[in-house]
């Protein structure tokens, strides 16, 4: 029998969000945040054999980065020992997410068509960029044409 001070496992769950506000088990990573904004690669390659976290490490990544972060689900984990990068970088970004786990198609039309709904979905996060100013007309008619799914 589980005490109730012990954690579930995590089995299955790859969203951060969802461990931490569930109280699963998480072996805290968020130094890596630190060690991305410190090192400031132009790109970084994430390599890790299977079922060894890369899809969890990308979720708080997005969890950390974009706009309208959850602080407290970070609370007690190292990154938020560092309160400056935590207020400089914290929930201040458009963070694109594109997961190709659910793109299994039978040919290359059904794949295809997968992309671009998984694609669209996600940009249908960003539905405030056609309020704003800073985009011309012709990137609207673009954003416009990938939430609906037309990428030819």
């Amino acid at each position: 029998m589980i005490g109730q001070s012990q954690k579930r496992l995590p089995i299955g769950i790859e969203n951060f969000t969802e461990m931490r506000k569930n109280g699963y088990y998480y072996v805290d990573k968020t130094a890596m945040i630190r060690d991305l904004l410190l090192r400031g690669g132009k790109v970084n390659l994430f390599t890790r054999p299977r079922r060894f976290g890369k899809s969890l490490n990308m979720s708080m990544l997005k969890a950390f980065f974009s706009y309208g972060a959850d602080e407290k689900i970070f609370e007690g984990l190292k990154i938020s020992g560092e309160e400056e990068l935590c207020r400089q970088h914290m929930g201040k970004y458009p963070v694109i997410s594109i997961s190709l786990k659910g793109v299994n198609g039978l040919n290359y039309e059904m794949a295809r068509s997968l992309m671009c709904s998984e694609i669209g979905n996600e940009a249908m996060r960003f539905q405030f960029l056609l309020e704003s100013d800073r985009m011309i007309d012709l990137e609207k008619h673009q954003y416009r044409q990938l939430v609906t799914l037309d990428m030819s």
